[in-house]
Parts: structure tokens; C-alpha cells; sequence
């Protein structure tokens, strides 16, 4: 399927996609706060820089966009212009998000990744039930959890 716009015009699409203070962690952010909860944002002192960190519970929460960490549900889907990039820079991705798993589970801190097709799209859940699995995580004792199906992309050049 040819693309629906100009080179140019998808080059600045995809520059002005910042890495912080998305649409979802937003969403997240607000729904925490009013629940109570207290955080702090981005601490680049640990691994991966977490979009939200809660010290006195030693736990993150990421926020991963589906295309950007490649995951494998309906948002994701492979470009067709540059694949040979897209591969290498979706599949490195992937392979950075399970390092810095590692190395904070390493630091004793939790990791709750919620993926964006769990806020947005045709698999979205309710908000409410997004924040509940959120606090059920916060107030738990698992080590990993994730909102959304927990798996990213396999295919050819993938690790």
C-alpha cells in the first residue's frame, strides 16, 4: 500500500513524535493523580529513564508506543519504504526495552509496561480498567506486569 503522503511530509510526521508526554502517559498521568498516587517523571538516574517512577514502591511504568517498541498487536505494522532501517531500529529498540527490564529488575525496582493499544485503537481497554491493572501493580509485589498482550514482533532480522 503506497503511502498517503509525501516523503517530506512523512520525514516531519515522524521527527515530531517526541519521546515524552505522549497522548497515552498523559492519559496515565492524569488517571494516577487523581487516584492519589505521586510520582516522578523520567528519573534519569535509572535505566531507560521510566516515564513514571514511584520510589517508595520501587516501581516504573512505561508507556510504549506499539509502532516505536514493536509490538505485536493491531497498531504495529511493518513500513514499506526502508525496511532494512525500520527492522534495525524496531528490533534494536526491543532489544534495549529487555536490557533495561534486566538491569532494573537487577536494581530491585517493578516494571508495569502499558502499551498503547491498550489506550487508543480497536483493542483499547476502558480507562478505569487500565488504571486498575495500574494500582493493582503499584499495591502488588509482581516484578514484571504487563497492560496490553505482552509480545513484540518476530519476523526475518529479529532477535
Amino acid at each position: 500500500m503506497a503511502d498517503v503522503v509525501t516523503p517530506e511530509v512523512r520525514s516531519r510526521m515522524m521527527a515530531g513524535i517526541g519521546p515524552a508526554n505522549t497522548r497515552p502517559e498523559m492519559m496515565v498521568r492524569r488517571g494516577l493523580h487523581a487516584l492519589g498516587y505521586r510520582y516522578r517523571l523520567h528519573d534519569r538516574r535509572l535505566p531507560g529513564q521510566p516515564d513514571l517512577v514511584f520510589p517508595g514502591r520501587r516501581a516504573v511504568i512505561f508507556i510504549h508506543g506499539c509502532f516505536w517498541h514493536g509490538h505485536d498487536c493491531g497498531l504495529f505494522r511493518w513500513p514499506a519504504t526502508r525496511p532494512e532501517f525500520w527492522r534495525t531500529k524496531i528490533s534494536g529498540n526491543i532489544t534495549r526495552d529487555a536490557r533495561v527490564r534486566s538491569r532494573l529488575a537487577a536494581m530491585e525496582w517493578r516494571v508495569l509496561d502499558v502499551w498503547e493499544c491498550s489506550l487508543r485503537g480497536r483493542e483499547r481497554l476502558p480507562p478505569g480498567e487500565v488504571l486498575a491493572a495500574c494500582t493493582t501493580f503499584l499495591e502488588g509485589c509482581e516484578t514484571f506486569s504487563s497492560i496490553g498482550v505482552d509480545g513484540t514482533v518476530v519476523g526475518p532480522g529479529l532477535a
